[in-house]
């Protein structure tokens, strides 16, 4: 406590020259004018409801996620089932089942309809009760609220009002958008994380106002009073105008003294704020939109094949109709016996057209099967399962936070399958905000032995190619033996002394995985230049912000630093023996052991001046002044910017450090150059006193002078040396990244992070890699700009869109990447109407695009872009409330289910718990639901094709008459018992091939966005299948039983006994027909289909033996009837044989001609062949591959090829060499 005391007291301020000064003004001077629309916001602080303001009202702070609530899910859910054609029409069947012109009993058309719209409906409320209960969990979190006389109680988030006293304790997030009035430092400074807001985990830094920064207790606030007039809500994350009226004086407030919610405070004790804006009027809320209501592709194109069969459905039913009248009026008089002249108007001669009229109605309820009404409900409970299968997979299982899958809606898992364009959040998503200090160039010499992953890699890659050319023979070759002959070092290959598991088990200090053993220890006094190495050092323990926490359980000392760059150097400093210990207001103070038999001594160095790290400056400076008093600006940037300004004297080392940072980046780490200056006293105090006149005016171009000021100083560098640290992403994120760039798909990233936090973060998970040409598209940062500027700006982007798209399409060199990096004020004006498309052109000529700087609205606008522009599959996935419009946006939106809160969850339709589960995700459950879904839609069309045309065979054999020849219950139980259980085992457990053959072979995917299983030619050849099955079984059944005895004993056949022949032929034809489809069979798929079968004998016998009164002609139809009669079962032998060859026939010559690639892979896996023969399996694996540019075995390529270059020089210049009998070789 008394620790936190005290770092309370420094003034943090007083660090920073950039990021947050004070500026001096009066008050009434600078107060806003605030009117006119726009700006009718008052807020009246700690009173919720002052008695002149009773009638104001705003919104409360509660939150909701959900599509529907109480009073909107019956028409919302009744609209999304009606919207489905199919279910319109068996809607208004249902309704025309009652009256007298329908062929079947109102029960039967109801039934099914109430039970699929049902069940669907409450699939929806299901799925949506899950958000709610998420909404709950946010909306009770507890903050502590101002209630009176200076007491603070707990509240819950959903009760806090606008005006409330708010305060929120360190590492809690903000309930509400607050005005900063306080903080635990004095001078009112705060830091804050916006991770859910921009990505960024980069620590800002707020200040309160400065009227308000004494109110530092509880007591403070109990008669504490204040007006607020601002800006309505708005979706600005970056800008807030409005006046603070307090103690009589009106006071302006900027943006840096407005905390948002969902921001967390982190390295300070307490804030107090005010409510300003709550709830949905929040403006991380104004950022978020809709639940929207997405549905998979192929359910679309799904009701254009049902829009084809009610064309089908309405013309046969037109001509039924047109022939029954032409029949009624000149052929019924002719057939007494049915007594025309004296039947109702129906059947009336003399009333044909009515009579048609009436019949085309039965007919539209007759055909009806041709549109399978158990389809929906079928594949709802299909993608259930298939969803509870995603979440029980235990590969996709987090085990350090107990946190598995979850498929928030099962209605898109198809579109799983058939992703094309990935964008992806960086914070979070991709990295976990952890650095490693992994190598260094001192004094132009490298240190550090440990491998990055992408030398592990290459290595690795390099052996394979060796061991392959070895097994190949090619060991006896001479070029091999020169080859053998020359080491890894000669070609300038990093040696790779330890594997991943050793260096796992040796990285003992968080931040630090360095081994060399001549910098540890004190072994650097050793070395050729300790002065510069002491030097390095220093810099790394001095040249930063952070501030030191000792750990009261363990005793050591932890870092608070603004970015995890800074915990990394300063970790490594410590180990290299020079602990940073200690900060006050004026110094910091190092521990430095310069001997390893000495204890370490304290030294102070006064901290005079502190440039910090901007965005635009790329570069930090500390100017200090030692113990001997000699004065030293320390630096550390970006090397272009250090490279810059580095004096004549201060190259020394300039070459052999450009050639480490090329290795450091071509191996995937992120690199800083360190360097120094040492100054002159007059000098110092000449810049001295115009920096701090500088740095305390005010005016429209004091940033302007002080960048110039700072130009002035930071000059004639002396270059030290440089650091590479490698950024560690989530576990699994390269090789995820590389095995979804394997199979095809195209990862864009989409971050507030500034851009070169993100273009670092590119090379890490290696969408970028060295060598790989850089498009930027960015405008120069101005404070105002002009609507002549505006047209000046929006040209010169269009120019470099332009003018990069040339590039790209003239580009020769096979082997040539682009990447496109644009900032956020950039891409405003690229989304214009105007220039979007052919921004959306150059980017997807590129093979890895990362949008920096951007809102979460702009994500949203990128993703919406992508999905209109290309017309396909996008996914959105990220961690944060700043992805939620990225998120819902997308045809598929994936949430991190990670530490910082769970709105991204809450809006996504999966959630996994790390990025690298993606691969699974897609490449294995997509891959799997997309053709189980496919296949299984296109099986219902057939059955229910070659079943219903059957009943409209027998209608023109019948004069259409509108009879039907099955029995009601044979109809009923077609779909829902006798066909349904093998159609949804297919869809649940179909796999073409294991899961891990779908890793192994990630080009498999590529059959989902190609849409190889459900386009129009494979659809309308499963309808033409379904027609000859229809064909074959009404006209054997009608050739066989038409004018012949079907019994040894003479019995000729009645409608019934055809009826119930050709229906067995269907079941039969249609359950072989499925096992024929199914390539992945368990013991579920033969009990369903033999089951089936069994099912419809099952039923006949217990039908049969009904009463009469309700089995009417099947009384003991099949054991009295059929089953004697040898007839019946040679032709459902026939039938099922005919109806199923073409199929047979064709999936024989497509694997004898034509096979596809899981085809082939299948057919390895049964003859063993992935065992026998590894090298033709190794060349298919690599031929399952789709070329990229991205991705871990890009990079690693790129790599190899360099090597292989610098291998055969080195080859050329090499001199033959004698074998040992005196020959050449």
């Amino acid at each position: 406590m008394g620790l936190s005391r005290l770092r309370a007291k420094i003034k943090r301020s007083h660090l920073y020259t950039f990021a947050c000064l004070r500026r001096t003004h009066t008050a009434p001077q600078n107060a806003l004018n605030l009117q006119g629309p726009g700006f009718s916001r008052v807020v009246h602080c700690n009173h919720s409801q002052p008695p002149e303001k009773k009638s104001q009202f705003y919104c409360r702070n509660d939150i909701s996620t959900t599509k529907y609530n109480v009073v909107t899910f019956l028409p919302k859910a009744l609209y999304e089932q009606f919207r489905r054609g199919a279910n319109i029409y068996f809607l208004v069947a249902a309704c025309l089942s009652a009256s007298p012109i329908s062929p079947f009993s109102p029960i039967s058309m109801i039934a099914p309809l109430a039970f699929v719209v049902g069940l669907s409906m409450a699939k929806e409320a299901l799925e949506d009760w899950r958000r709610f209960r998420q909404d709950v969990k946010v909306n009770h979190r507890k903050a502590s609220v101002h209630e009176g006389n200076g007491v603070f109680a707990l509240k819950p988030w959903q009760d806090i009002v606008v005006g409330d006293v708010v305060k929120v304790d360190k590492d809690q997030f903000f309930p509400a958008d607050l005005l900063f009035l306080s903080s635990s430092y004095e001078d009112g400074i705060c830091y804050v994380e916006t991770m859910n807001l921009d990505g960024e985990t980069n620590l800002k830094v707020k200040r309160s106002l400065e009227v308000t920064m004494l109110l530092y207790n509880d007591e403070s606030f109990k008669d504490f009073l204040g007006i607020i007039r601002c800006e309505d809500p708005n979706p600005s994350l970056y800008t807030f105008v409005g006046n603070f009226e307090y103690e009589r004086e009106v006071h302006p407030i900027e943006p840096s003294q407005i905390l948002l919610r969902d921001s967390k405070l982190r390295n300070t004790d307490f804030i107090y704020g005010v409510v300003i804006f709550t709830g949905h009027e929040s403006k991380v809320m104004q950022n978020s939109t809709k639940s929207p209501s997405k549905r998979s592709k192929i359910e679309r194109k799904m009701d254009y094949i049902i829009y084809l069969l009610f064309t089908v459905l309405i013309l046969i039913s037109l001509v039924s109709s047109a022939i029954f009248s032409v029949i009624t009026r000149f052929q019924t008089i002719n057939w007494w016996y049915l007594k025309p002249m004296q039947s109702d108007v129906l059947y009336d001669p003399n009333n044909a057209a009515l009579a048609g009229l009436s019949h085309l109605v039965t007919a539209l309820i007759l055909y009806g099967y041709l549109i399978p009404i158990s389809l929906y409900v079928s594949i709802e409970v299909v993608k259930v399962l298939q969803a509870n299968l995603v979440e029980q997979d235990l590969h996709m299982y987090h085990q350090e936070t107990g946190t598995p899958a979850r498929a928030r809606t099962s209605n898109l898992n198809e579109e799983l399958g058939q992703v094309d364009t990935i964008l992806s959040d960086k914070t979070g998503t991709l990295t976990c905000n952890q650095m490693d200090f992994l190598k260094c160039s001192i004094a132009g010499v490298a240190y550090g032995v440990s491998s990055s992953e992408v030398e592990l890699a290459t290595a690795q890659q390099m052996a394979l190619e060796l061991e392959e050319d070895q097994q190949e023979g090619l060991s006896n070759s001479p070029t091999h033996k020169v080859k053998a002959s020359i080491s890894w070092e000669n070609v300038d290959l990093e040696t790779v002394v330890t594997s991943k598991d050793d260096e796992a088990q040796k990285a003992t200090t968080k931040g630090f995985r360095f081994e060399d053993v001549r910098l540890m220890n004190c072994n650097w006094l050793k070395e050729s230049n300790p002065n510069v190495l002491l030097l390095y050092f220093r810099i790394l323990a001095v040249c930063h912000t952070a501030i030191p926490e000792l750990n009261e359980e363990t005793g050591a000392l932890t870092y608070e630093a603004e970015s995890p760059d800074e915990g990394a150097f300063l970790a490594a400093s410590r180990e290299f023996g020079f602990e940073f210990c200690k900060r006050t207001q004026a110094s910091v103070f190092i521990r430095e052991n310069l001997s390893p038999s000495e204890q370490a001594v304290e030294r102070e160095y006064k901290i005079l001046n502190l440039l910090d790290f901007t965005s635009k400056r790329k570069r930090m400076t500390v100017i200090v002044r030692d113990e001997e008093g000699s004065l030293l600006l320390m630096c550390k940037g970006a090397d272009s910017i250090i490279f810059d300004r580095l004096s004549k004297n201060g190259k020394t080392y300039l070459d052999a450090t450009t050639k480490h940072l090329n290795e450091y980046g071509e191996n995937g780490l992120r690199t800083l150059a360190l360097a120094y200056r040492k100054l002159d006293e007059e000098e110092y105090k000449a810049w001295n006193n115009e920096f701090q006149k500088a740095k305390t005016a005010v005016g429209p171009d004091r940033e302007e002078v002080l960048e110039e000021l700072a130009e002035k100083m930071e000059k004639e560098l002396i270059l030290v040396g440089a650091t590479a640290v490698e950024d560690k992403l989530q576990n699994g994120v390269p090789q995820c990244i590389d095995k979804l760039a394997q199979a095809g798909l195209k990862i864009w990233v989409l971050t507030g992070d500034k851009m070169e936090t993100a273009i670092n973060i590119g090379f890490s998970c290696s969408l970028l890699r060295h060598g790989m040409k850089q498009i930027c598209i960015s405008i120069p940062e101005s404070d105002s700009v002009t609507s002549l500027d505006k047209k000046a700006i929006k040209e010169g982007i269009l120019n470099q869109i332009i003018n990069a798209s040339q590039m790209v399409k003239l580009e020769t060199d096979p082997h040539a990447a682009f990447a496109l990096i644009i900032d956020g004020k950039a891409l405003a004006y690229t989304l214009e109407e105007d220039m979007k498309h052919q921004f959306l052109g150059l980017a997807v000529d590129c093979a890895s695009v990362i949008c920096c700087r951007v809102s979460p609205k702009q994500k949203a606008l990128v993703t919406r872009l992508v999905k209109e522009g290309t017309g396909k599959t996008t996914l959105g996935i990220g961690d944060g409330a700043n992805d939620v419009g990225m998120i819902q946006e997308a045809d598929i939106g994936v949430g991190i289910s990670g530490v910082e809160g769970m709105q991204a969850v809450m809006a996504s339709d999966f959630a996994i718990a790390q990025f690298r589960f993606l691969e699974r995700l897609l490449v294995i459950h997509g891959h799997w639901c997309y053709k189980r879904i496919a296949e299984m839609i296109c099986y219902f069309f057939y059955k229910n094709i070659a079943f219903g045309l059957t009943i409209f065979y027998f209608e023109a054999l019948t004069s259409f008459s509108g009879q039907s020849v099955y029995d009601d219950w044979y109809m009923i139980l077609f779909n829902v018992v006798l066909t349904s259980l093998p159609v949804i085992s297919l869809g649940v457990f179909e796999q073409d091939v294991p899961s891990e053959v779908c890793l192994q072979f990630p080009a498999l995917y590529q059959q989902g966005p190609r849409n190889l299983f459900f386009d129009w030619f494979r659809i309308l050849g499963w309808m033409l299948n379904g027609l000859f099955c229809s064909l074959v079984v009404f006209i054997f059944n009608i050739c066989i039983f038409y004018d012949q005895a079907f019994r040894a004993d003479g019995r000729t056949p009645d409608m019934a006994v055809v009826g119930t022949t050709m229906f067995t032929c269907i079941i039969w034809a249609v359950n072989c027909q499925i096992a024929l489809i199914i390539c992945h069979f368990t013991w579920m798929q033969y009990i369903f289909i033999i089951g089936s079968i069994a099912c419809w004998y099952v039923v006949l016998v217990l039908y049969g033996m009904l009463s009469p009164t309700y089995s009417k002609t099947a009384y003991q139809i099949l054991l009295e009837v059929l089953a004697p009669a040898p007839m019946y079962w040679l032709a459902t032998f026939l039938v099922t044989v005919t109806c199923n060859f073409p199929y047979y026939a064709h999936i024989c010559f497509q694997r004898w001609k034509n096979p596809l690639d899981h085809h082939i892979i299948r057919e390895i896996k049964h003859f063993n062949m992935d065992e026998v023969d590894q090298r033709m399996w190794k060349r298919e694996r690599s031929k399952a591959r789709q070329k990229t540019s991205i991705g871990f075995s890009a990079r690693v390529e790129a790599k190899m090829r360099n090597l292989k270059q610098k291998l055969q020089k080195k080859q050329s210049t090499l001199p033959f060499m004698p074998s040992p009998d005196g020959n050449c070789k």
